[in-house]
């Protein structure tokens, strides 16, 4: 006899232990599903931590070859910035101003007092190096402020470099040329600062007897005289007064010239170290034999757009340094004679502090210009060497339109981009030479003379 309520019970107890059955099937596809979406978790996890380790990594890469350079330039509002407020650029054109004028309360009443006021020629020699050091420094500072953009286009440059590269060996190669340019610049500025404070100090610190009237009166002596016209410096407290300013405006003067020197190694050293990244590039082109060469024409592609990249930076950084180079060549060369032509005279009473101060200086002019003739001879050098590795890999074990590609780099690497003084002087070694040479010519026609 059929019972409706008992079918209806079995029924039930059939869905219950087929929905038991399915759950217990199903609790080991839900555990796995569980892992999957842990495990997508830690790998988005572990990526996000990896790519902020690699930006930081590069950003402290290109914060650590540049931070001197930023340190010589932010004090007289000579570092390019990408961005800025409407206050951040008043506060940087007041800066700008500040130190414009500090140079020229310096500079230009010292230029009246040589060409007005002072006759004797003595007199005018002592005063004409530390005068053509301060009009140095202000050409070097409005060409500075001119290309200003395009230092900014540089440091950009080599943020890019810092963060395109993946390899531990280039990221050693790049660090190992970014520490030679931080030597460099961090020896300029020591000899620079150090040796014409010193001159500056040494002779402050002396003592001269004038005459007004029928009274006499002890002054300071000023490393830049001032026309009397504007200034009377010889009474107290403007003899302090402009003591103290050429003191900061020598300071000013100073970080130019090494803010200069300083980007120029750097720049320098970067292009060099990324020339350097695409021999080894260059190298391993070709793989063993026994390799398939599957990807040989994207590497390739790869070294042809780097050579370009680095040799527009080169380029850029030529058209940055030419003029400044070419002031401090031909300013440098005749301070250098200078220098030695004071130390000439004032050997009889052997000042210890001022032919210390004069010997100093002589040699960070002398490093200045050598350093800008280095650069240009190395960076010549290593422009060549392009094309040679290319030659020299084992190009024939290439597939014949890959091997083609390399013409193109022997080709452009023959056009070499030169570091010039202003187009008029190539810089190298052969051209610092010749720089001590002239000094010394010229230090012979002055004793003549005087």
């Amino acid at each position: 006899m059929y019972h409706p309520a008992r079918s209806l019970n079995r029924s039930k107890d059939s869905r219950t232990r087929s929905f038991e059955r399915s759950s217990s099937q199903s609790a080991p596809f839900a555990v796995y599903r569980q892992c999957i979406v842990r495990l997508r978790v830690a790998i988005m996890t572990y990526s996000e931590h990896v790519l902020a380790s690699i930006k930081f990594t590069y950003r402290s890469n290109n914060d650590y070859s540049l931070q001197l350079t930023r340190w010589f330039l932010m004090p007289i509002a000579a570092w390019p910035r990408a961005s800025m407020s409407t206050v951040e650029r008043v506060s940087l054109q007041a800066q700008v101003l500040a130190c414009s004028s500090l140079i020229a309360v310096v500079m230009i009443p010292c230029m009246l007092y040589v060409s007005l006021e002072e006759k004797d020629v003595q007199m005018k020699l002592s005063v004409m190096g530390p005068l053509s050091h301060w009009i140095m420094g202000t050409i070097n500072y409005w060409l500075l402020l001119t290309r200003g953009d395009d230092i900014r286009e540089c440091v950009q440059h080599m943020e890019t470099d810092w963060r395109l590269v993946r390899k531990i060996d280039d990221q050693d190669v790049m660090l190992r040329y970014a520490k030679i340019g931080r030597f460099i610049a961090g020896f300029c500025a020591v000899f620079m600062q150090s040796g014409t404070f010193l001159f500056t100090v040494a002779k402050a610190m002396t003592s001269m007897t004038i005459i007004i009237g029928n009274e006499t009166a002890s002054t300071h002596p000023m490393t830049c005289p001032i026309y009397s016209k504007f200034i009377d410096t010889r009474f107290s407290p403007a003899n302090e007064i402009m003591l103290a300013v050429e003191l900061l405006s020598c300071f000013i003067v100073n970080s130019i010239t090494v803010g200069a020197c300083s980007l120029a190694a750097v720049f320098a050293m970067h292009a060099y170290g990324q020339l350097s990244m695409l021999f080894s590039w260059l190298n391993d082109l070709v793989e063993d034999e026994d390799k398939k060469n599957d990807f040989a024409e994207q590497k390739l592609a790869t070294i042809v757009e780097h050579h370009l990249r680095v040799l527009s930076f080169i380029s850029r950084m030529e058209s940055i340094m030419q003029n400044i180079c070419l002031v401090e060549l031909v300013g440098c060369t005749m301070n250098m004679c200078l220098l030695a032509y004071y130390s000439i005279t004032n050997w009889s009473d052997f000042d210890a502090a001022r032919i210390t101060s004069f010997i100093i200086v002589y040699i960070s002019m002398a490093f200045n210009i050598f350093i800008f003739c280095f650069i240009g001879e190395i960076l010549t050098e290593q422009c060549k060497n392009v094309g040679e590795k290319a030659y020299m890999t084992n190009w024939y074990k290439l597939p014949h339109k890959t091997a083609l590609g390399l013409v193109l780099i022997i080709a452009r690497s023959s056009n070499v981009i030169k570091i010039t003084a202003g187009k008029l002087f190539h810089l190298s070694i052969a051209t610092f030479g010749d720089v001590i040479k002239t000094s010394v010519v010229y230090l012979n026609i002055l004793r003549t003379m005087t």
